[in-house]
């Protein structure tokens, strides 16, 4: 009996030996399977030690604010140096405690989660990983699926951490670590945390800050501060216990930093939210495409994997309060817009302009190009579904239709701001429209509008240099032009001016179109033509009579580029995004260079008169709202304009170290403002401006740049201006005009004789 048994046991254990050396050979055979890379490539040491992370590319403003980044992978790698103490001994004390001691395995940590996950069935054991084995897992992600691709990745990871050991001193290790962890919304490392979370750098970063971004490792959207504030304290709270038990701080030093709030400053870096997001992706496409025609080729870049550093002409502040401007002053317009149509607004569900607008979007001509008919495309826009309208009160989800989505966005107004630095052409401002996450179009950029009375100081500066006398009086009264199709230049206002004429800066000051009209064509339209092009205006003007009044379209870059003509000795700029690129290592790559200066558009004299002309349309002309209203103190200049039908509303701004070009309107020219008071030049565009450059003059950094003054005139230029500024016809002139009857003639263009 008892023989039997041990024969029974010794056979037992035979076969479990059997047993236990199979499975050890195919556990010996797949870790060498592992090992030869049959599960995919295990990272030689000469791999490891050639590493080079990718970067994202940095966006500085001239006061060195980051404002943006262009990157696959949200990564700024920073060297160990910059990382505080604590928040290296929060990580080992919560990740790896035995990180300083093992080789890149950590056998009794792994012997414990092997026991209590495999023998006791405890889900919550961990992964056993090292800090090491972490690293390889995220410059090195895994591939395999099932459990035996797990497994085979897990043992990948042990073998590739082992040779990262013997290649990185654990100081590197940790300095990788940090460069490459995950914190979830494709933010790789600390630095990227740091920024977003916190809106500082990783060295600035206080114990419990630190504590935060560790805790949020173990599951970066559970224990995301932004989305999840308490979930995140509570694990906080934890790190900074086990740092305690550590011996990182005291108990009472983490007793105090746990009362503390988290004290987030939540930045994102999306390309559709933050400060300046036109004038970035104004950037990205400069940049682009000077890495495609300018880039080293033995030395290729990479706008979003090289780490460049990209810095600018912007000011961070400027930009704010351009942009709260504008958010301000359009919210109270746009309800002032709708009120002003009512009922009657163009826009309505089923009238002409809204059908219009619907065959004209997007969604409606994708739906015809996959065949469906008009009737087809215009039911399939009208089903219910939820739709999100935003709106400057933040937006409201209703139960409405696509259709609604596109009559809403439709009959929003657009707005653009731009300020440059009229001696160079440096950018200081860049606001492209109202909200880059629903309309991309970029008006600065992209756009070109008519740009109506802001081109008479063309016409004037023009009709100067070709010696006309500024004191020269101007009647008012209007023109029918015959050989223009009857067209008859009207003046905006009700005062009767049938007798009178104006000086040319009352002209100017007071917008008068019937006078900008004469003075085109006593001057000639080549010759004014040939002044635009002198002040760098490259878009093509329409050889009309129109042409005095603004019908001809450009862009806002190039209508700030001429104007700075009236502050830079008659010349005109090219307003320019970057001032220097550099590399990863801290090479400049690029750097701006002022091109040769244009030759003057004008005389020094025409210069100093039109100057004062636009001053003074700002003390008492369309523009005086800027002191009566808004209360600006200082040195200003400008002009106000408003195109045919109350289309679009501008205004651009002198001052002595600025030019600002300010635009409202709507994209789509089927609607324009509801009247002239509300849509013109003076209330719709102006404000951008003045509430702009009042925030400006209370700063206290950036006052010194209001407290300039223009230049003083040459005494004898001034004498020049020295008339009355009207002259009424004498009695027999008046006795044989008809006021009511309107003038006929034909348009002489002296050009064309």
């Amino acid at each position: 009996m008892n023989t039997a048994r041990k024969t029974q046991r010794r056979r037992l254990w035979r076969f479990l030996l059997r047993i236990l050396m199979v499975l050890t050979g195919i556990g010996i055979l797949f870790a060498g399977s592992v090992y030869l890379g049959l599960w995919g490539p295990v990272p030689t040491e000469k791999e490891l030690a050639t590493l080079e992370l990718d970067r994202a590319s940095e966006v500085y403003t001239s006061d060195s604010v980051l404002i943006g980044k262009f990157f696959r992978y949200d990564r700024q790698p920073i060297p160990l140096k910059e990382i505080p103490d604590h928040l290296i001994e929060a990580l080992i004390a919560v990740e790896d405690a035995r990180f300083r001691k093992h080789r890149g395995i950590d056998f009794p940590s792994l012997g414990r989660v092997l026991v209590k996950s495999i023998l006791m069935g405890d889900e919550a054991a961990g992964g056993g990983s090292t800090l090491s084995q972490q690293l390889i897992k995220n410059l090195y992600p895994r591939t395999g699926t099932g459990t035996v691709g797990l497994a085979a990745d897990k043992l990948r990871e042990m073998i590739a951490a082992r040779r990262l050991e013997r290649v990185y001193s654990k100081d590197q290790i940790l300095e990788l670590y940090l460069n490459t962890v995950s914190f979830g919304g494709n933010r790789y490392g600390i630095e990227a945390a740091a920024r977003t979370f916190f809106n500082t750098t990783t060295a600035r970063l206080e114990p419990h800050q630190g504590a935060t971004l560790v805790g949020m490792l173990k599951a970066t959207y559970t224990y995301d501060p932004h989305r999840f504030p308490e979930r995140s304290r509570e694990r906080r709270n934890l790190v900074l216990e086990l740092m305690a038990k550590s011996g990182v701080l005291t108990t009472k030093e983490a007793n105090r930093l746990k009362n503390q709030d988290l004290g987030l400053d939540y930045r994102p870096f999306r390309h559709d939210a933050g400060l300046a997001p036109y004038f970035r992706e104004r950037v990205r496409k400069i940049m682009a495409r000077w890495l495609e025609l300018e880039s080293d080729p033995d030395s290729p870049l990479d706008l979003y994997t090289s780490g460049l550093k990209i810095y600018t002409t912007l000011d961070s502040r400027m930009q704010h309060y351009a942009e709260t401007a504008m958010q301000e002053h359009l919210k109270v317009l746009q309800k002032r817009f709708r009120e002003g149509y009512g009922k009657a607004a163009p826009w309505r569900k089923g009238s002409a302009v809204s059908l219009q607008l619907v065959r004209e979007s997007a969604p409606y001509l994708k739906l015809i190009e996959q065949g469906l008919s008009d009737s087809q495309a215009l039911d399939s826009l009208e089903r219910p579904r939820e739709v999100f309208l935003w709106d400057w009160d933040g937006g409201r989800t209703i139960n409405g239709s696509a259709m609604d989505s596109i009559l809403h966005y439709a009959q929003l107004l657009q707005a653009g701001s731009l300020a440059i630095n009229p001696s160079d052409g440096a950018v200081r401002v860049w606001v492209g429209g109202i909200n880059y996450e629903y309309y991309k179009f970029d008006h600065i950029a992209q756009s070109r509008r008519q740009v109506g009375s802001t081109f008479k100081p063309v016409v004037y500066a023009s009709a100067l240099e070709d010696g006309m006398d500024p004191c020269r009086y101007h009647a008012v009264r209007e023109i029918r032009y015959e050989n223009f199709e009857g067209w008859t230049p009207s003046n905006s206002g009700e005062k009767a001016e049938a007798y009178m004429n104006y000086s040319m800066q009352t002209a100017l000051q007071q917008s008068v179109n019937t006078i900008a009209v004469k003075i085109l064509e006593e001057t000639g339209i080549e010759k004014v033509i040939e002044t635009a092009r002198a002040m760098g205006i490259r878009d093509e003007l329409p050889q009309q009579p129109s042409l005095a009044l603004g019908s001809g379209e450009v862009g806002m870059e190039q209508l700030a580029g001429a104007y700075a003509c009236f502050l830079n000795s008659g010349r005109p700029v090219t307003p320019y995004l970057i001032t220097s690129v550099t590399d990863r290592d801290g090479r400049e790559r690029y750097k701006h260079q002022n091109p040769e200066p244009y030759p003057p558009a004008f005389s020094e004299q025409t210069r100093e008169l039109m100057l004062k002309m636009l001053e003074s349309v700002a003390d008492k002309g369309t523009a005086a709202s800027l002191r009566t209203q808004y209360g600006l103190k200082g040195e200003l200049a400008g002009k106000t304009g408003t195109t045919q039908n109350n289309k679009d509303a501008w205004f651009v701004a002198l001052t002595p170290k600025l030019v600002h070009v300010s635009w409202v309107g709507l994209d789509n020219h089927r609607i324009g403002f509801p009247s002239t008071r509300i849509g013109q030049g003076a209330q719709a565009a102006l404000p951008l401006f003045a509430r702009w450059y009042k925030s400006i003059q209370q700063d206290t950094e950036l006052r010194a740049l209001t407290q300039t003054r223009f230049p003083e005139p040459d005494p004898g230029t001034l004498s020049l201006l020295d008339c009355p500024a009207e002259k009424r016809d004498g009695f027999f002139k008046r006795l044989f005009t008809n006021p009511n009857k309107t003038k006929t003639r034909n348009f002489r263009d002296k050009s064309n004789p």
